[in-house]
Parts: structure tokens; C-alpha cells; sequence
């Protein structure tokens, strides 16, 4: 069932699979403002609790007449969907900068949340989140060939100046490149259509000039970070265990960008733990 929630400057696309009297989980995409398939993610805990994803602002459906793009506006976004369904208290998914969006969220909504479960998340904000991107380039370096690296360098321009083609054409190979060492059917999972450089860019640089997260010694929920072991960032995930010190840290192995993709059955079980639900014998999803 798709919906509109309106929030401040935006109405954002909003999907949600009821389940009666079950607690909810929010999915936060990656990106920032290119959506991905999280479905396989959304039809497992669909099966335990309520889940919801939605379109972030100026992603797709979520149109943002403002042009605003700051944390507080995103902050206010997930606000804007526990209020249209009531939510006291929920859990946050998040993937990439999903993740990252969740622990934006924890810094100032701490007593809102039931648990965390960020999977290759983003490290940080302001000087972090400049390391981050360093770290991501030098990933997709290593995993691209000449040519493919050029293109990747000469689309990242063209799209921080406006060019949401370039932008389509930068994550194209951005996926390729977290999917090109496992059997994925499917190697490019960010959805493409109607991508917009404005969400884009302006999110990157609210991330740059946003404070450093605070440390949650004691967040009072449950907090599980995921990696894989050829994930796209590589020293800086040692701010999270820093941040959050009684999280559960996993390193998934045989595994990428995109765990559920890669090793399936580590990543569910993963899961699993942290929602507390029973596993299935086997896990199989279309992707």
C-alpha cells in the first residue's frame, strides 16, 4: 500500500506492509537521492512486524519544492511518518547513507528509537564524512578499470554541477563495482529513474558542515552495525565502535556493499538476531 505523508516542504512517497499490533520497522535507503532495492529486506521483517519505507526528500516521488536538504529537514521527515501512523516508538534500518541517517536521527530523537540495525553504514558527518567519500573513492578505484575510473571522476564532476545523467551514469558503475566479485543477478540495485543531482549534492555538502555525532555510551536500545569484509569504506567504520561502544559489530564475510546479495545466509542470520525472529531453513529472495 503506497501513500503520500506530507512533511514540511514534501510529500513523501510512503510504503507500508501492515501487520496489526506488531511493532514497526522504518527502511531508510541508501544514496543520498538514489533509492535502492531494499525489498528483500522489506519482505522478511514483514513477516514479524509493520514495515515502512519510504522515498527520501527529492528522491523519486518525494518531490521538495524547497530545495531544502538539511539534517534537521530529514530529521523532521521521519517525524512526519511516526506521526501519520502513531508511532510512540519504532526501529530504523538503514543502508549506506541510510545508516547514516539513522545515527542522525539516534543524535537527537534518542527516545524515540526500539533498536538500530545499520548495515554498511556511512561513518560520520562533517570530517567523517569527508574521509568516508575518500575511502569510497579509493575503493571504486581499485575495483574499476582505467576507462571505467575516468568515466567514474568525469560523472561525479558533471553531477555535482547539475547533471543528473552523469550522476545515473556515476552509480551505474558504482553498483557494477560492489556486485562485481559475487554471483548477482542483478549487479545494479540503486533504481535509476529519475535520479536528481539537487538532493545529491546538497546532501553531501549538509553532511560536510554538519557537527560530529555524539558518542551514545548508553543509547537504551539495541544497536547492531554491519560490514561486509570488501565493504566500500575501510578504516573510518572505527568511528562507530567508538561511538556507540556497547553495539554489536559484525564483519560479514564473502561479503560486499549489498550483504543481503552477497552471502545471504550470514546476512539473515544477522538479522534475525538482532529483531529476535525466527530464521527460516533457507532464505531465498528475487532480487
Amino acid at each position: 500500500m503506497a501513500i503520500l505523508v506530507r512533511s514540511e516542504d514534501t510529500s513523501l512517497y510512503t510504503v507500508v506492509k501492515p501487520n496489526s499490533g506488531k511493532e514497526t520497522v522504518i527502511l531508510l535507503h541508501g544514496g543520498p537521492g538514489v533509492p535502492e532495492n531494499l525489498e528483500p529486506v522489506a519482505e522478511y521483517l514483514a513477516r514479524e512486524f509493520q514495515v515502512i519505507y519510504f522515498h527520501q526528500r527529492g528522491t523519486l516521488n518525494s518531490p521538495c519544492s524547497s530545495g531544502s536538504y538539511s539534517m534537521n529537514s530529514y530529521i523532521s521527515d521521519i517525524d512526519s511518518i511516526a506521526a501519520h501512523f502513531n508511532l510512540k516508538k519504532f526501529h530504523l534500518f538503514g543502508h549506506s547513507w541510510g545508516g547514516l541517517y539513522a545515527q542522525v536521527y539516534a543524535a537527537k530523537r534518542q527516545d524515540r528509537l526500539l533498536s538500530i540495525f545499520a548495515c554498511s553504514p556511512a561513518t560520520g558527518t562533517g570530517w567523517q564524512w569527508a574521509k568516508t567519500v575518500l575511502e569510497v573513492g579509493k575503493f571504486h578505484k581499485k575495483k574499476s578499470t582505467g576507462p571505467e575510473w575516468a568515466a567514474m571522476v568525469k560523472n561525479s564532476a558533471l553531477g555535482m554541477l547539475g547533471n543528473y545523467k552523469a550522476y545515473g551514469k556515476f552509480y551505474t558503475q558504482f553498483s557494477i563495482n560492489c556486485n562485481r566479485d559475487y554471483r548477482v543477478q542483478n549487479p545494479v540495485q540503486v533504481m535509476l529513474d529519475h535520479i536528481n543531482a539537487k538532493p545529491i549534492t546538497r546532501t553531501y555538502f549538509s553532511l560536510l558542515l554538519y557537527p560530529a555525532l555524539p558518542k551514545l555510551p548508553d543509547p537504551g536500545f539495541k544497536i547492531t552495525v554491519v560490514f561486509g569484509d570488501d565493504d566500500i569504506f575501510g578504516d573510518s567504520t572505527s568511528y562507530l565502535k567508538e561511538r556507540y561502544p556497547t553495539c554489536t559489530f559484525i564483519i560479514i564475510p564473502a561479503s560486499g556493499h549489498f550483504p543481503w546479495l552477497h552471502n545471504e545466509e550470514a546476512f539473515f542470520k544477522v538479522l534475525a538476531d538482532h529483531y529476535r525472529v525466527e530464521r527460516p531453513a533457507s532464505v531465498t529472495f528475487k532480487e
